[in-house]
């Protein structure tokens, strides 16, 4: 698994936002390439969709349901993603981990509990320069030494499994087309982040906000009651937002937020980008409802300019969907502690393609990666964690393959 790891995450899979295309950016493919030519040596029938997902299968126990399991194999355009120089810190014994390629990454273990709780544990990070992949290159190779294992096991039973690998989760899209009656599973899977144990049952509701000011460009050296300066309005949106809350960085387990997370233009034109976040779908509105007041406020401020703002919804918290199949819930539990691990329930303050797919009628909660620090260059995994997370995999196979109780 740590091989496949290591391999995936050197392949460059940065999405892109608001492209049209599917997907978002060709080099996706070069991953998705690579996996269909691994499960067909596999000796697995596998395919690449016209939504761009890799689509395999494992036969499995004669009417046991049918177990999905998903990933996807874009990572965020948010920090850099080319030129992954991985490093295994075998046996880390405890000591800040010094990233090589930035003298200013350093993780330290009083700062992370998570990483504080895993000395002796194989540690793997970038150089500090880049993402390391993880989210969501861990779930992938835990899902493909997990059906590997299967494979070369025939003797263990296990339920019929269906996986898939899509593209652009990392910007809302990993399930719009999805085709779920040509994925043939009845409950389904994420393996796509969170720590050690957890299943998580709740996301965010999610919704984009693109917000575009459109000012007069003038020659600064004559713009004297004329100038209409689209980044300075654009600076104005973004300082009006609350200072001390409705942020990521003041707000935590189910507290929403708006986040503007890009900027960009000049005085003709600028655009901020938001999204909006909340496990409420009441409290989303209000949210939303926010911005379109201040974007409005800084129209009446200089009604010069011309303000639009538009937006898009991405997914709905999945809980309710998922509350509708308790099993897919008692399943992985069970699996969690067969694989020796203490389950728990979890949210997420975020999202995965199983919010989507569980809207859609395929129960999709998400297990546990081992992955840490997401979207960031202080990304990190444990290798020992990503090994549970494998073997709970190759459990919960079998847990579906048992007739319900």
């Amino acid at each position: 698994m740590l091989e496949r790891f290591l391999r995936y995450v050197r392949i460059d899979t940065q999405a892109a936002y608001r492209v049209q295309e599917r997907p978002s950016t060709e080099k996706q493919l070069e991953l998705s390439r690579l996996l269909l030519e691994e499960l067909r040596e596999l000796g697995l029938a596998a395919e690449l969709t016209e939504g761009s997902a890799v689509f395999s299968g494992l036969p499995g126990s004669n009417g046991a349901p049918v177990v999905g399991l998903i990933a996807h194999v874009d990572t965020t355009p948010d920090v850099l993603g080319a030129g992954v120089s991985p490093i295994v810190h075998e046996a880390w014994d405890g000591t800040p981990i010094e990233l090589p390629g930035d003298a200013r990454q350093v993780l330290h273990p009083e700062q992370l509990p998570e990483l504080a709780a895993r000395v002796g544990h194989d540690i793997v990070t970038s150089d500090g320069t880049t993402l390391l992949g993880a989210d969501d290159k861990a779930g992938i190779a835990e899902i493909m030494g997990a059906v590997a294992y299967l494979v070369r096991h025939p003797e263990r039973a296990h339920a019929p499994i269906r996986v898939a690998f899509t593209v652009d989760e990392e910007v809302g899209r990993g399930a719009e087309d999805f085709d779920l009656a040509a994925f043939g599973a009845d409950v389904a899977y994420t393996l796509d982040g969170s720590a050690l144990g957890e299943l998580e049952t709740e996301t965010f509701s999610a919704s984009s906000v693109r917000v575009t000011i459109r000012g007069l460009s003038v020659h600064p050296g004559t713009a004297k009651g004329k100038l209409v300066n689209a980044v300075k309005l654009a600076a104005g949106l973004v300082n009006s937002l609350p200072a001390d809350r409705l942020s990521p960085e003041t707000t935590e387990d189910r507290q929403g937020y708006v986040h503007p997370h890009r900027i960009s233009g000049g005085a003709e034109e600028a655009i901020v980008d938001f999204i909006a976040r909340d496990h409420d779908d009441e409290l989303l509105e209000e949210h939303v409802q926010l911005l379109r007041d201040l974007a409005a406020q800084i129209a009446e401020r200089e009604p010069r300019a011309l303000v639009e703002v538009e937006r898009r919804d991405s997914y709905r918290n999945m809980r309710p969907y998922i509350e509708r199949t308790p099993r897919v819930v008692e399943a992985a539990l069970e699996a969690i502690r067969r694989a020796g691990v203490e389950p728990r329930l979890a949210i997420t303050r975020g999202g995965t393609d199983g919010a989507v797919l569980s809207a859609k009628g395929l129960p999709t909660p998400n297990l546990f990666t081992g992955g840490q620090e997401y979207h960031s260059v202080r990304e990190w995994a444990s290798v020992q964690d990503m090994g549970a997370a494998a073997a709970t995999i190759v459990e919960l196979a079998g847990v579906w393959a048992e007739p319900e109780v």
